[in-house]
Parts: C-alpha cells; structure tokens; sequence
C-alpha cells in the first residue's frame, strides 16, 4: 500500500483511562508520549544531538548537586508523571523532594508517579512550538511544580516560573538558582549554539 499524503492522527478525540494511557505507552516505548490535562495525546518528535547533549547535561549538573545533598530524587525526560490536574507529562528533567517520593507508594513509584515534581526543565529543540511550551509550565504550575526552567535556544534565552509569580525572562548566558526549591544549587547556562 503507498501512502500518497502523510499520515495523520487525530488524538483529540481519545479518551484513555489513567491504565489505558499507562499500557499504550508500555506497549509502545519507541513513541514519546503525553497527555495534557484535557485529555488531549500528544506525540512528540525526537530531539536532535545538540538538544540531547544539553539535557543530558544538565541532569548531570542537576544530579552531582543531588547527590550532595540527598535532597531528593532526579528523573529523565522517559519519566512521565500523572499530575494533580490530570495531565500525564514527561519534563526533559525532574526532580522530587525525598519526603514527598517516599510518601507514595511502591506501586505509584513503579507506574507513572502521581505527582507534581518540585522542580522541571523543559528544553525547546529545533521541533518545539513555544507557545505549546509555555502552555506546558503554566500546566506544571497549576499542578503544584514550585519551580521550573524553559529554555529557549532559538531566542538565547530562559524562562523562570515560579508559583504565585510572573515568569522571569533572562537572556544567554546567565547563572540560574534553584533558590528555596533547590538549595545551593547554580547552573551556569552558556549561549547555545544551532541545532
């Protein structure tokens, strides 16, 4: 059979249970997939080396000051989490304070957690609408995440959330704080260069 357009999907009228959601993702772990607080699936692109590079990274940065301090846990971008809202979201970076990911159980842990991390970083690849991005951390927020770093190489820039507060925009390069959420914690954030 030839494909003379391309293949298109419409996701805005699946309605999964919170299991249905769970075994489509086990049963196809070659897709990157979420689910917003709507309901609505999303398929995301892979990112390119220079996207990978950085998140990796970056959860090196992150997971070096974890180790430190012991303060909490780290996630990949693999991770997906069932957040308050209903959104079911995977950050390209994670972290979790220790008290609240012990208090779940071990068949939350094991599943997708039902949680909102503390903290989240979102790297925008060559793929990736900002819009859709933003929309993302404004969902993060309302879900409980309490800090959470979009950066935005195409404008040399990153977006700070915070709760209760207006995003903060700082241009590249800059040294970011995890302030309260992550104490003691900097990431010095060169310029980036194409994807």
């Amino acid at each position: 059979m030839e494909l003379t357009s391309p293949l298109k999907l419409d996701f805005n009228h699946v309605h999964l249970t919170d299991e249905q959601f769970y075994q489509l993702c086990l049963h196809n772990p070659e897709w990157n997939i979420e689910q917003n607080a709507e309901g609505v699936l999303i398929v995301m692109s892979p990112v390119g080396g220079e996207s990978g590079k950085r998140e990796a990274d970056y959860i090196i940065d992150l997971g070096i000051w974890n180790r430190q301090t012991r303060l909490g846990e780290i996630f990949s971008s693999s991770t997906i989490f069932k957040l308050p809202k209903g959104g079911k979201r995977s950050p390209d970076a994670a972290w979790v304070e220790s008290s609240r990911w012990q208090a779940l159980t071990p068949d939350q842990r094991k599943k997708f957690p039902p949680i909102a991390p503390d903290f989240v970083i979102e790297l925008r690849s060559a793929t990736d609408d900002l819009k859709t991005l933003q929309e993302k951390m404004q969902e993060y927020l309302e879900s409980g995440v309490r800090l959470g770093w979009l950066f935005n190489p195409q404008d040399q820039q990153v977006e700070i959330y915070r709760q209760g507060q207006e995003k903060e925009v700082q241009p590249l390069p800059t040294t970011l704080s995890g302030e309260d959420v992550l104490p003691g914690f900097e990431l010095n954030v060169d310029r980036f260069t194409d994807d």
